[in-house]
Protein backbone atom coordinates (compact mmCIF):
# COMPACT_ATOMS: atom_id res chain seq x y z
CA UNK A 1 0.00 0.00 0.00
CA UNK A 2 1.32 3.43 -1.00
CA UNK A 3 0.75 5.74 1.95
CA UNK A 4 1.43 8.74 -0.33
CA UNK A 5 -2.02 8.14 -1.89
CA UNK A 6 -3.85 8.61 1.41
CA UNK A 7 -4.26 12.40 1.17
CA UNK A 8 -5.58 12.02 -2.38
CA UNK A 9 -8.07 9.35 -1.35
CA UNK A 10 -9.33 11.47 1.51
CA UNK A 11 -9.77 14.43 -0.84
CA UNK A 12 -11.75 12.30 -3.30
CA UNK A 13 -13.96 11.01 -0.51
CA UNK A 14 -14.61 14.58 0.61
CA UNK A 15 -15.66 15.60 -2.92
CA UNK A 16 -18.10 12.70 -3.35
CA UNK A 17 -19.75 13.14 0.03
CA UNK A 18 -21.89 15.96 1.24
CA UNK A 19 -20.93 18.18 4.08
CA UNK A 20 -22.74 15.81 6.43
CA UNK A 21 -20.60 12.91 5.20
CA UNK A 22 -17.49 15.02 5.47
CA UNK A 23 -18.39 15.81 9.05
CA UNK A 24 -18.96 12.11 9.62
CA UNK A 25 -15.51 11.39 8.16
CA UNK A 26 -13.82 13.92 10.39
CA UNK A 27 -15.63 12.61 13.47
CA UNK A 28 -14.79 9.01 12.75
CA UNK A 29 -11.13 9.76 12.16
CA UNK A 30 -10.97 11.53 15.47
CA UNK A 31 -12.70 8.57 17.09
CA UNK A 32 -9.91 6.25 15.86
CA UNK A 33 -12.01 4.30 13.36
CA UNK A 34 -9.07 5.00 11.05
CA UNK A 35 -6.51 3.98 13.66
CA UNK A 36 -5.18 1.07 11.54
CA UNK A 37 -4.67 3.50 8.69
CA UNK A 38 -2.80 5.91 10.89
CA UNK A 39 -0.67 3.10 12.30
CA UNK A 40 0.28 2.03 8.77
CA UNK A 41 1.36 5.57 7.95
CA UNK A 42 3.46 5.78 11.12
CA UNK A 43 4.92 2.32 10.52
CA UNK A 44 6.06 3.09 6.99
CA UNK A 45 7.35 6.50 8.03
CA UNK A 46 9.50 4.87 10.72
CA UNK A 47 10.89 2.37 8.20
CA UNK A 48 11.81 5.13 5.76
CA UNK A 49 13.45 7.22 8.49
CA UNK A 50 15.39 4.16 9.64
CA UNK A 51 16.75 3.40 6.17
CA UNK A 52 17.59 7.04 5.51
CA UNK A 53 19.40 7.16 8.85
CA UNK A 54 21.35 4.00 8.04
CA UNK A 55 22.30 5.36 4.65
CA UNK A 56 23.54 8.64 6.09
CA UNK A 57 25.34 7.06 9.05
CA UNK A 58 29.00 6.02 8.77
CA UNK A 59 30.24 3.78 11.59
CA UNK A 60 33.84 4.61 10.68
CA UNK A 61 35.96 6.32 8.06
CA UNK A 62 39.58 5.74 7.00
CA UNK A 63 41.63 8.31 5.11
CA UNK A 64 45.34 8.84 4.53
CA UNK A 65 46.88 11.74 6.41
CA UNK A 66 50.12 12.44 8.28
CA UNK A 67 51.74 9.77 6.11
CA UNK A 68 49.60 6.96 7.49
CA UNK A 69 46.12 5.43 7.51
CA UNK A 70 43.87 7.31 9.93
CA UNK A 71 40.62 5.73 11.11
CA UNK A 72 37.89 7.48 13.07
CA UNK A 73 35.13 5.28 14.52
CA UNK A 74 32.01 7.00 15.84
CA UNK A 75 29.61 4.98 17.97
CA UNK A 76 26.87 7.58 17.66
CA UNK A 77 25.91 10.26 15.15
CA UNK A 78 28.40 9.04 12.55
CA UNK A 79 27.54 11.63 9.93
CA UNK A 80 29.59 12.66 6.92
CA UNK A 81 29.79 16.26 8.08
CA UNK A 82 31.42 15.28 11.36
CA UNK A 83 33.97 13.05 9.67
CA UNK A 84 34.75 15.81 7.19
CA UNK A 85 35.36 18.26 10.01
CA UNK A 86 37.65 15.86 11.88
CA UNK A 87 39.77 15.02 8.84
CA UNK A 88 39.90 18.67 7.84
CA UNK A 89 41.40 19.44 11.26
CA UNK A 90 43.92 16.58 10.95
CA UNK A 91 45.03 17.82 7.54
CA UNK A 92 45.32 21.36 8.86
CA UNK A 93 47.85 20.09 11.39
CA UNK A 94 49.64 18.07 8.72
CA UNK A 95 49.94 21.16 6.53
CA UNK A 96 51.45 23.06 9.44
CA UNK A 97 53.88 20.45 10.76
CA UNK A 98 54.93 18.09 7.97
CA UNK A 99 58.52 18.35 6.79
CA UNK A 100 57.34 16.94 3.47
CA UNK A 101 55.26 20.04 2.73
CA UNK A 102 57.53 22.93 1.63
CA UNK A 103 55.12 25.63 2.80
CA UNK A 104 54.55 24.14 6.26
CA UNK A 105 55.57 26.03 9.39
CA UNK A 106 58.23 23.44 10.17
CA UNK A 107 59.71 23.56 6.67
CA UNK A 108 59.93 27.36 6.87
CA UNK A 109 61.56 27.28 10.31
CA UNK A 110 64.10 24.75 9.01
CA UNK A 111 64.77 26.80 5.88
CA UNK A 112 65.67 29.86 7.92
CA UNK A 113 67.72 28.02 10.57
CA UNK A 114 70.59 30.22 11.71
CA UNK A 115 69.14 33.19 9.84
CA UNK A 116 65.94 34.56 11.32
CA UNK A 117 62.87 34.02 13.48
CA UNK A 118 59.80 32.59 11.74
CA UNK A 119 56.31 33.32 12.99
CA UNK A 120 54.22 30.15 13.14
CA UNK A 121 50.64 29.11 13.76
CA UNK A 122 49.43 28.76 17.34
CA UNK A 123 49.19 24.96 16.91
CA UNK A 124 52.79 24.70 15.74
CA UNK A 125 54.07 26.92 18.53
CA UNK A 126 52.20 24.88 21.12
CA UNK A 127 53.72 21.61 19.86
CA UNK A 128 57.25 23.05 19.73
CA UNK A 129 56.88 24.32 23.28
CA UNK A 130 55.71 20.88 24.47
CA UNK A 131 58.49 19.17 22.53
CA UNK A 132 61.08 21.35 24.30
CA UNK A 133 59.49 20.45 27.64
CA UNK A 134 59.99 16.73 26.99
CA UNK A 135 63.47 17.27 25.57
CA UNK A 136 64.44 19.01 28.80
CA UNK A 137 62.70 16.44 31.00
CA UNK A 138 64.41 13.51 29.25
CA UNK A 139 67.85 15.15 28.90
CA UNK A 140 67.52 15.02 25.13
CA UNK A 141 66.35 11.42 24.75
CA UNK A 142 63.39 13.00 23.02
CA UNK A 143 64.76 15.70 20.74
CA UNK A 144 62.72 17.48 18.05
CA UNK A 145 65.92 18.67 16.30
CA UNK A 146 66.70 15.14 15.14
CA UNK A 147 65.84 16.15 11.55
CA UNK A 148 69.43 16.03 10.18
CA UNK A 149 69.79 12.39 11.29
CA UNK A 150 66.47 11.42 9.74
CA UNK A 151 67.50 13.01 6.46
CA UNK A 152 70.96 11.41 6.58
CA UNK A 153 69.67 7.87 7.09
CA UNK A 154 66.64 8.27 4.80
CA UNK A 155 64.61 5.60 6.59
CA UNK A 156 61.03 5.70 5.37
CA UNK A 157 61.93 8.16 2.61
CA UNK A 158 62.80 5.67 -0.12
CA UNK A 159 66.57 6.26 0.04
CA UNK A 160 67.52 4.40 3.22
CA UNK A 161 71.23 3.73 3.75
CA UNK A 162 73.85 3.28 6.45
CA UNK A 163 75.81 6.55 6.37
CA UNK A 164 79.56 6.57 7.05
CA UNK A 165 80.54 7.36 10.60
CA UNK A 166 82.11 10.60 9.48
CA UNK A 167 78.83 11.89 8.07
CA UNK A 168 77.03 11.04 11.30
CA UNK A 169 79.62 12.89 13.39
CA UNK A 170 79.29 15.88 11.10
CA UNK A 171 75.56 16.32 11.81
CA UNK A 172 75.54 15.40 15.52
CA UNK A 173 76.34 18.99 16.66
CA UNK A 174 73.12 20.07 14.93
CA UNK A 175 71.05 17.81 17.19
CA UNK A 176 70.52 20.09 20.17
CA UNK A 177 67.08 21.04 21.43
CA UNK A 178 68.53 23.85 23.58
CA UNK A 179 69.29 25.75 20.38
CA UNK A 180 65.58 26.27 19.74
CA UNK A 181 64.55 29.80 20.71
CA UNK A 182 60.90 30.75 21.20
CA UNK A 183 59.40 34.22 21.21
CA UNK A 184 56.13 33.90 23.13
CA UNK A 185 55.06 37.44 22.26
CA UNK A 186 54.94 36.77 18.52
CA UNK A 187 54.70 32.95 18.32
CA UNK A 188 58.02 32.97 16.50
CA UNK A 189 60.70 30.28 16.37
CA UNK A 190 64.43 30.51 15.71
CA UNK A 191 66.96 27.70 15.26
CA UNK A 192 70.38 29.02 16.27
CA UNK A 193 72.53 26.98 13.90
CA UNK A 194 72.31 26.86 10.13
CA UNK A 195 71.64 23.28 9.07
CA UNK A 196 69.46 22.48 12.08
CA UNK A 197 66.03 21.04 11.33
CA UNK A 198 62.99 20.13 13.34
CA UNK A 199 61.11 16.88 12.83
CA UNK A 200 57.81 16.26 14.60
CA UNK A 201 57.50 12.57 13.75
CA UNK A 202 57.51 11.79 17.48
CA UNK A 203 54.77 14.19 18.55
CA UNK A 204 52.64 15.62 15.71
CA UNK A 205 50.37 12.59 15.25
CA UNK A 206 49.61 12.64 18.95
CA UNK A 207 48.69 16.31 18.79
CA UNK A 208 46.47 15.63 15.78
CA UNK A 209 44.68 12.83 17.67
CA UNK A 210 44.01 15.20 20.58
CA UNK A 211 42.75 17.84 18.16
CA UNK A 212 40.39 15.31 16.58
CA UNK A 213 39.01 14.54 20.04
CA UNK A 214 38.30 18.22 20.62
CA UNK A 215 36.40 18.47 17.33
CA UNK A 216 34.26 15.48 18.33
CA UNK A 217 33.55 16.88 21.79
CA UNK A 218 32.39 20.19 20.33
CA UNK A 219 30.11 18.24 17.98
CA UNK A 220 28.51 16.50 20.97
CA UNK A 221 30.08 13.10 20.27
CA UNK A 222 30.52 11.15 23.50
CA UNK A 223 31.92 7.84 22.19
CA UNK A 224 34.64 7.40 19.59
CA UNK A 225 37.86 5.60 18.77
CA UNK A 226 40.58 7.63 17.07
CA UNK A 227 43.45 5.71 15.47
CA UNK A 228 46.03 7.76 13.60
CA UNK A 229 48.45 5.09 12.46
CA UNK A 230 48.84 3.62 15.95
CA UNK A 231 48.32 6.82 17.93
CA UNK A 232 45.05 5.90 19.62
CA UNK A 233 42.57 7.79 21.75
CA UNK A 234 39.43 6.29 23.27
CA UNK A 235 36.77 8.92 23.86
CA UNK A 236 34.11 8.18 26.45
CA UNK A 237 32.81 4.73 27.30
CA UNK A 238 31.93 1.84 25.02
CA UNK A 239 28.20 1.44 24.34
CA UNK A 240 28.02 -1.51 26.75
CA UNK A 241 30.03 0.37 29.42
CA UNK A 242 32.81 -2.23 29.34
CA UNK A 243 36.51 -1.35 29.08
CA UNK A 244 38.01 -0.63 25.70
CA UNK A 245 40.20 -3.49 24.45
CA UNK A 246 43.13 -2.30 22.35
CA UNK A 247 45.30 -4.90 20.65
CA UNK A 248 49.08 -4.72 20.96
CA UNK A 249 50.75 -5.16 17.58
CA UNK A 250 53.01 -8.16 17.00
CA UNK A 251 56.43 -6.67 16.15
CA UNK A 252 57.15 -9.12 13.33
CA UNK A 253 53.73 -9.78 11.81
CA UNK A 254 51.35 -7.92 9.53
CA UNK A 255 49.14 -5.11 10.77
CA UNK A 256 46.39 -6.13 13.20
CA UNK A 257 48.17 -9.33 14.27
CA UNK A 258 48.42 -8.91 18.03
CA UNK A 259 50.27 -10.45 20.95
CA UNK A 260 47.64 -9.43 23.49
CA UNK A 261 45.39 -6.59 24.46
CA UNK A 262 45.21 -3.85 27.04
CA UNK A 263 42.00 -2.67 28.69
CA UNK A 264 41.54 1.09 28.84
CA UNK A 265 39.04 3.21 30.70
CA UNK A 266 37.45 6.22 29.06
CA UNK A 267 39.38 9.23 27.73
CA UNK A 268 42.83 7.65 27.46
CA UNK A 269 45.53 7.70 24.80
CA UNK A 270 47.76 4.80 23.77
CA UNK A 271 50.81 5.27 21.54
CA UNK A 272 53.43 2.75 20.40
CA UNK A 273 57.06 3.29 19.44
CA UNK A 274 58.50 0.19 17.79
CA UNK A 275 61.17 -1.15 15.47
CA UNK A 276 58.55 -2.40 13.00
CA UNK A 277 57.06 0.95 12.00
CA UNK A 278 59.72 2.20 9.57
CA UNK A 279 62.92 0.29 8.94
CA UNK A 280 65.23 -1.36 6.44
CA UNK A 281 67.45 -4.42 6.73
CA UNK A 282 71.01 -5.02 5.62
CA UNK A 283 73.15 -8.08 6.37
CA UNK A 284 70.29 -9.42 8.51
CA UNK A 285 70.38 -6.34 10.75
CA UNK A 286 67.29 -4.18 11.13
CA UNK A 287 67.80 -0.41 11.15
CA UNK A 288 64.72 1.42 12.41
CA UNK A 289 63.69 5.07 12.57
CA UNK A 290 63.95 5.76 16.33
CA UNK A 291 67.35 7.40 16.64
CA UNK A 292 69.51 7.91 19.68
CA UNK A 293 70.34 11.63 19.48
CA UNK A 294 73.53 11.04 21.46
CA UNK A 295 75.28 8.75 18.94
CA UNK A 296 73.30 9.19 15.72
CA UNK A 297 72.34 5.53 15.27
CA UNK A 298 69.01 3.71 15.58
CA UNK A 299 68.43 2.98 19.26
CA UNK A 300 69.55 -0.47 20.36
CA UNK A 301 68.49 -1.26 23.92
CA UNK A 302 66.66 -4.62 23.74
CA UNK A 303 63.23 -3.15 22.99
CA UNK A 304 60.96 -4.33 20.22
CA UNK A 305 58.33 -1.81 21.19
CA UNK A 306 57.23 0.51 23.97
CA UNK A 307 53.55 1.30 24.45
CA UNK A 308 52.61 4.28 26.59
CA UNK A 309 49.18 5.11 28.03
CA UNK A 310 48.52 8.71 29.06
CA UNK A 311 45.82 11.36 29.30
CA UNK A 312 46.72 12.93 25.97
CA UNK A 313 48.04 11.41 22.76
CA UNK A 314 50.65 14.16 22.36
CA UNK A 315 52.17 13.31 25.72
CA UNK A 316 51.98 9.56 25.09
CA UNK A 317 53.69 10.09 21.71
CA UNK A 318 56.64 11.97 23.15
CA UNK A 319 56.96 9.74 26.22
CA UNK A 320 56.97 6.50 24.18
CA UNK A 321 59.82 7.81 22.02
CA UNK A 322 61.79 9.01 25.04
CA UNK A 323 61.36 5.74 26.97
CA UNK A 324 62.38 3.72 23.92
CA UNK A 325 65.62 5.72 23.67
CA UNK A 326 66.29 5.73 27.42
CA UNK A 327 65.89 1.98 27.90
CA UNK A 328 64.00 0.07 30.57
CA UNK A 329 65.65 1.25 33.81
CA UNK A 330 65.81 4.96 32.96
CA UNK A 331 62.44 4.72 31.23
CA UNK A 332 60.85 3.46 34.44
CA UNK A 333 62.43 6.36 36.33
CA UNK A 334 60.95 8.81 33.84
CA UNK A 335 57.48 7.28 34.14
CA UNK A 336 57.61 7.63 37.91
CA UNK A 337 57.86 11.42 37.65
CA UNK A 338 55.08 11.78 35.05
CA UNK A 339 51.53 11.69 36.37
CA UNK A 340 48.99 9.29 34.87
CA UNK A 341 51.43 7.61 32.51
CA UNK A 342 51.75 3.81 32.22
CA UNK A 343 53.70 1.59 29.87
CA UNK A 344 54.08 -1.85 28.30
CA UNK A 345 57.58 -2.99 27.35
CA UNK A 346 58.14 -5.65 24.68
CA UNK A 347 61.72 -6.97 24.63
CA UNK A 348 63.92 -8.69 22.07
CA UNK A 349 63.75 -11.97 24.01
CA UNK A 350 59.93 -11.90 23.62
CA UNK A 351 59.38 -11.06 27.26
CA UNK A 352 56.85 -8.42 28.29
CA UNK A 353 56.73 -6.17 31.32
CA UNK A 354 54.26 -3.48 32.34
CA UNK A 355 53.97 -0.76 34.92
CA UNK A 356 51.61 -1.38 37.83
CA UNK A 357 48.60 0.46 36.42
CA UNK A 358 48.30 -1.52 33.17
CA UNK A 359 45.58 -4.15 32.66
CA UNK A 360 47.24 -6.32 29.99
CA UNK A 361 46.27 -9.79 28.75
CA UNK A 362 48.79 -11.87 26.80
CA UNK A 363 47.33 -14.02 24.02
CA UNK A 364 50.44 -15.11 22.09
CA UNK A 365 52.26 -18.03 23.69
CA UNK A 366 55.53 -17.19 21.88
CA UNK A 367 55.83 -14.27 24.32
CA UNK A 368 56.19 -14.44 28.10
CA UNK A 369 54.85 -12.10 30.76
CA UNK A 370 57.51 -11.25 33.37
CA UNK A 371 55.93 -8.80 35.81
Amino acid sequence: MDFKLFPKLLTQRHRTCGSRDAKFLRVNISNNNFAPLRLCVIYFAIIIIFFISCKLSEPYRTETALGTACTITLYEYGRAGIYNEVFSRIREIENLMSVNIPASDISRVNLYAGKSYIQVHEDTFKVIDRAIFYACLTYGAFDPTVGPLINLWGIGKGNARIPPRGEIEQVLPLINWSNIVLDFNTNSVFLKQEGMSLDFGGIAKGYAADAAVEVLKKAGINRALINLGGDIFVLGEKPDRSSWRIGIQHPFEERNVTIGYVQLQKDKALVTSGIYERFFEKDEIRYHHIFNPANGYPTNNDFLSVIVIADTAMDADAISTAVFVLGYEKGIELLRVIQNAEAIFVFNDHSIRTTSGVNFTLTDNTFTFKN
